[in-house]
C-alpha cells in the first residue's frame, strides 16, 4: 500500500506528511506536488529540503501552463467561486497521475487540512472516490498552525518565507484568485512589482474577452455586487482610501477542497 500526500508546500501538508511517515514509513510514502509555475522561489527550497529530510520520494508534476494561461484558454478570470486554475493545474494533474499509477486498493491519499477546516473534508472525500482519503491533522493530537511552525523549527527547517510576509498559505507566490481584498493588499505591500504584474494580466484578460464587467474581486456597494479590479483596489489604497477596503477579507487557497469541472 502506498500513502500519497498531496504536498502543497505549506506547513499543513508538511505536518500531515510527517504523521503519515511516522506511521507508515518513508519508503511507503510519496509526496505529490503539482506546480502552478507561479510559485514563490522559497517554496521550491522548502519542498526539496523537507523531502530530503523525510527521506521519501517527491513526485513533481506540472500541466505546463500557469493560471493566466488557463484563464485565457477557458475564457474566464478565476475568482473565489470558480477557479479553473485549481482544477486544471492541481486537481486534474494529480488525479491523472494517481489513476495511472495506482488502483484504489493500492493507495491511500492524504490532505493537509487541519481540524479548523474539517468542514472541507466531505467535498474532498466525494471528489476522490473510489480512493480513500484521510486528513491526519484533523485527528488527535490536535494542533494549530503556530504549533506546526514550532514543530517545523524544532526539526531545524526554516519556514516558508511567505508566512513571514503575512500570507496565510504558501501557494502561487502570494497570488490566489480565491484571496480577498486583504490578501491582495498584503501582496501589494510585500511585493508591489508582483502585484502590478497580476494587475496587468487581469486587465489583459478583460481586454481579450472584450468585457469590463469581470474581475477577480467583487464588493457590495449599496446592496449591489460590483466588480473590483486589482487596479482600482491599488489606486484606492494608494490614494488613502484604505478605510473602505476590507483588510479582514483574506480568503484563501482551497485547491484540494473545492472542485470545479472546467
Amino acid at each position: 500500500m502506498k500513502h500519497i500526500v498531496n504536498y502543497s508546500g505549506g506547513v499543513g501538508s508538511w505536518a500531515a506528511a510527517k504523521r503519515v511517515i511516522d506511521q507508515h514509513g518513508a519508503e511507503n510514502t510519496i509526496l505529490l506536488f503539482t506546480d502552478t509555475l507561479i510559485e514563490d522561489a522559497d517554496l521550491y527550497r522548502f519542498l526539496q529540503e523537507t523531502a530530503d529530510k523525510f527521506g521519501t520520494e517527491l513526485v513533481w508534476l506540472k500541466d505546463g501552463r500557469d493560471p493566466w494561461q488557463v484563464f485565457k484558454d477557458v475564457r474566464w478570470i478565476g475568482n473565489s467561486r470558480i477557479a479553473q486554475c485549481s482544477h486544471l493545474l492541481k486537481q486534474k494533474v494529480a488525479r491523472e497521475w494517481i489513476e495511472t499509477n495506482y488502483k484504489p486498493d493500492e493507495a491511500i491519499l492524504y490532505v493537509g487540512i487541519d481540524w479548523t477546516e474539517i468542514h472541507r473534508m466531505a467535498s474532498i472525500v466525494k471528489h476522490w472516490k473510489p480512493y480513500e482519503v484521510k486528513a491526519p491533522m484533523c485527528e488527535a493530537p490536535y494542533i494549530d498552525k503556530p504549533d506546526m511552525m514550532r514543530l517545523l523549527q524544532s526539526e531545524g527547517i526554516q519556514r516558508p518565507s511567505l508566512y513571514d510576509q503575512g500570507f496565510s498559505h504558501n501557494n502561487c507566490g502570494g497570488f490566489c484568485v480565491r484571496g480577498g481584498q486583504g490578501h491582495f493588499i498584503n501582496l501589494l505591500k510585500q511585493n508591489r512589482e508582483l502585484y502590478l504584474y497580476h494587475e496587468g494580466k487581469e486587465q489583459e484578460m478583460r481586454e481579450y474577452l472584450g468585457r469590463n464587467d469581470i474581475s477577480i474581486l467583487t464588493r457590495i456597494v449599496d446592496g449591489e455586487e460590483q466588480t473590483l479590479t486589482l487596479r482600482t483596489l491599488r489606486e484606492e489604497w494608494e490614494s488613502g482610501l484604505g478605510m473602505q477596503i476590507d483588510l479582514f477579507d483574506i480568503g484563501g487557497c482551497a485547491c484540494f477542497a473545492q472542485y470545479e469541472t472546467a
